[in-house]
């Protein structure tokens, strides 16, 4: 059927436009995801769903516990339109229903702050299973809540007197790094077949006029022949 689907709104589509979603797909991962813990920025909330669309991380969550999410449109450059955004807002603590959801789904939990037992990016091991990278805010860095509850703890080497980047340039360098090295691995880090067939109706439901209705009249008409 979804398949069946999938054709049937490709008809709707230019065929570049067509070849372009399944060539983004292919290269979209969710082996490593992002989590972003009470950021309040716009900017550089936006800056990293920017960059994580733009090096093909599909999953971002975002925990609000003090703070609400909020995107600034000049950034962000419709870059979630592309992603999958998870929001944990609904709990007491937020933080640590997403570890718990994110561990249930087989993630590592890896904080990314300078700690006794830390790794440096260039030793993190790709291998070891998915992972779920934390990022907290500027001032506060990330919460208690995911220093007690983390499998790894990650750091960027620096070498001046500062002690840390910017939280959207500290998710741009380990994201780059990482997707970079993890597309010449013998990992599978792609989405399944499903998950890019998914994924593929979502986007094509989305950039087609009247997607939506288009879609419930293929699926009412198929169900019937069936």
């Amino acid at each position: 059927m979804e398949q069946h689907l999938i054709d049937y709104l490709s008809e709707f589509l230019t065929e570049e436009r067509y070849s372009l979603f399944k060539d983004v797909i292919s290269n979209r991962t969710n082996y490593l995801t992002v989590v972003l813990e009470d950021i309040f920025q716009t900017q550089n909330a936006s800056a990293v769903l920017r960059t994580c669309e733009c090096f093909g991380i599909q999953d971002v969550h975002i925990v609000e516990n003090r703070n609400k999410f909020m995107v600034n449109v000049d950034v962000v450059r419709g870059s979630t339109n592309w992603l999958d955004l998870h929001f944990y807002n609904e709990e007491k603590n937020n933080t640590l229903k997403a570890i718990e959801q994110l561990k249930s789904n087989g993630y590592r939990i890896v904080a990314t702050t300078p700690h006794a037992n830390d790794i440096d990016l260039e030793n993190f091991n790709l291998h070891n299973g998915k992972a779920a990278f934390f990022f907290g805010t500027e001032r506060r860095g990330i919460s208690d809540v995911v220093k007690a509850n983390a499998d790894e703890f990650l750091k960027i080497p620096m070498q001046g007197f500062t002690e840390s980047l910017n939280i959207s340039v500290s998710v741009a360098v380990i994201i780059h790094y990482l997707t970079t090295k993890i597309r010449t691995s013998n990992i599978d880090w792609r989405l399944s077949d499903r998950e890019q067939k998914l994924l593929l109706i979502k986007w094509m439901t989305n950039n087609v006029k009247g997607g939506d209705l288009i879609v419930k009249q293929f699926l009412e008409t198929n169900t019937m022949r069936l």
